[in-house]
């Protein structure tokens, strides 16, 4: 038997949307920082959950201060996920990865062809090498007002007015290439579709189980063959025009029956809300909305912990 008992499983904390909202992030990290014994935190897993960007005022340094993390908790690993409109950014600045049979990203536009002028997609120059959801990113909506936030369009339909702005351009500007730094341009183009982590403990009214976990923007589909998503998912195939794991509403907001009763959490961000349900985590509490918090959460405890705002900081599950 060894002398020493075994290193207890890593802290691993699963932050919810961001959206711009940089003073949010930084109270989000002291509060965590601050629910957390020392050694717990800077060992810490953390994973992003994605949608890093448009809505809030701050896109520019929400990605600087992510950027920053690995070299100021060089001990904690950092899995930055992609969002549905982190996918779209990084189509419209060119750096979405190429579809993996060779196909045009114009051909991901048929389907939603539909709606190109009520959505007013971006038609300025290279456009027609842009995946469709950098072109209705970047586009400019018909509509002013979104019936179902009761605000009004920012730009796009996605809201991406404001990120264009955090880079010093105007909505829809095709000199937003050149002005989003390198740097900032890598970590679009890196963002994972899927993180799959093993041997994540997580309390239950029965004691604590192993699980694996699943972290994935919006969800997994339950009438969509298992394996099939996850190879879209590992692969990041972006011949797919809109990828529901990464965009979905109620068909990803439960656990797909392939893995119910597998002891795997699912944890996503996304919907605009925090739901939690057996193993299934939905951290999004802000939803892009300036007068809410940004949540996230911490295994193996299932402690909430949100910015410090009107909405109060900490509370446990």
């Amino acid at each position: 038997m060894s002398a020493f008992p075994p290193a207890p499983p890593r802290t691993v904390i699963c932050v919810g949307d961001i959206h711009g909202f940089v003073a949010k992030l930084e109270s989000l990290w002291s509060n965590l920082q601050a629910a957390l014994p020392a050694d717990a935190f800077a060992t810490a897993v953390v994973i992003f959950l994605g949608d890093y960007n448009d809505r809030g005022p701050h896109t520019r340094g929400v990605i600087d201060f992510l950027l920053a993390l690995p070299e100021r908790h060089p001990g904690q690993r950092h899995v930055f996920l992609c969002g549905n409109h982190d996918l779209a950014f990084a189509a419209f600045v060119g750096v979405l990865p190429p579809p993996p049979d060779g196909s045009p990203f114009s051909a991901t536009w048929d389907e939603y062809i539909h709606n190109e002028e009520h959505e007013g997609w971006f038609r300025g120059p290279g456009y027609e090498g842009m995946h469709v959801q950098g072109r209705r990113w970047g586009g400019a909506i018909k509509e002013r007002w979104n019936p179902k936030k009761g605000l009004p369009y920012k730009g796009s339909i996605y809201d991406a007015q404001p990120t264009f702005e955090s880079y010093g351009v105007a909505h829809g500007s095709p000199d937003l290439t050149k002005a989003v730094p390198e740097e900032h341009k890598r970590f679009l183009r890196d963002l994972v579709w899927i993180h799959e982590e093993e041997n994540v403990p997580i309390d239950t009214d029965e004691g604590q189980i192993i699980c694996n976990l699943i972290a994935v923007h919006a969800g997994l589909e339950r009438s969509i063959d298992l394996n099939e998503q996850l190879r879209v998912l590992r692969t990041r195939d972006t011949r797919v025009p809109k990828v529901a794991m990464l965009s979905g509403r109620q068909d990803v907001w439960n656990t797909p029956k392939d893995l119910t009763g597998k002891h795997t959490i699912v944890v996503s961000g996304h919907h605009g809300q925090l739901h939690i349900d057996g193993l299934r985590f939905i951290i999004d509490e802000g939803g892009g909305y300036e007068d809410k918090p940004i949540a996230a959460i911490i295994f193996p405890s299932k402690t909430l912990i949100r910015s410090t705002g009107t909405e109060g900081t900490t509370s446990q599950n």
